[in-house]
């Protein structure tokens, strides 16, 4: 069964997420605020992680998780700002939704999050690709630039890793939200843009003209060998 922690200090809410959580037959824990959800964070096998937090705030909360957790990350906002989803899903959140939101999509959020995490996790193929000094080993899940390591969120690195699977093969925003999310009407294909374009901050040598992850403009973006 696997665990589920919520980071909310609303009770209502929180409470709300646990029961329908449960019935989907998940393992749920709560925590009313960051510095619990840190201490109660080892073991979950995803985090629902609200932004307005007592304390440490979600953003804070995230930052640090990622210092040594890979695994997903849903963030919850009652406000609809931009900036707040970027600098989320730039800080390594797998995904970003917006209060108020149905129960029946988080627990389709959390399912897709989840069986997605455990395929890319499971998955028994050659170690280690490597491409014109890019270089991406598979099991430690770990990236280089000509010997230097550059740290990837869990998802900069799913789609990197899936787009090199997958050389000069163009892929849609929507395709790659559906593959690497698993997700398909539900959620915003756009984070697929936010998160290539972070990406390409971390391993093209001139972000603007990048030599791995080309635009095909109009169509998506491929990886380039």
């Amino acid at each position: 069964m696997s665990r589920i922690l919520i980071i909310e200090d609303d009770p209502e809410i929180a409470a709300l997420q646990r029961d329908y959580l449960q019935m989907a037959g998940f393992d749920v824990t709560i925590a009313g605020d960051g510095s619990e959800g840190l201490k109660s964070a080892k073991g979950a096998d995803l985090i629902v992680l609200d932004i307005m937090l007592p304390g440490l705030d979600g953003f804070t909360v995230l930052r640090e998780l990622r210092d040594s957790l890979d695994i997903p990350v849903i963030m919850l906002s009652a406000r609809g700002e931009d900036i707040d989803k970027i600098r989320g899903l730039g800080l390594g959140a797998d995904d970003y939704m917006q209060k108020p939101f149905s129960p029946n999509e988080l627990v389709a959020r959390v399912q897709a999050h989840l069986t997605r995490y455990e395929r890319l996790t499971s998955k028994a193929t050659a170690p280690r690709l490597s491409a014109r000094g890019l270089s991406i080993d598979r099991s430690d899940r770990r990236v280089f630039i000509h010997g230097q390591e550059r740290s990837l969120t869990p998802k900069e690195f799913d789609i990197l890793l899936f787009l090199m699977e997958n050389p000069n093969r163009v892929y849609s925003k929507e395709d790659l939200f559906e593959r690497i999310w698993g997700l398909d009407s539900l959620g915003d294909s756009d984070t697929v843009v936010v998160h290539v374009r972070r990406l390409r901050e971390k391993i093209e040598p001139e972000p603007q003209n990048p030599q791995f992850i080309e635009t095909v403009w109009g169509v998506g973006y491929r990886f380039r060998i």
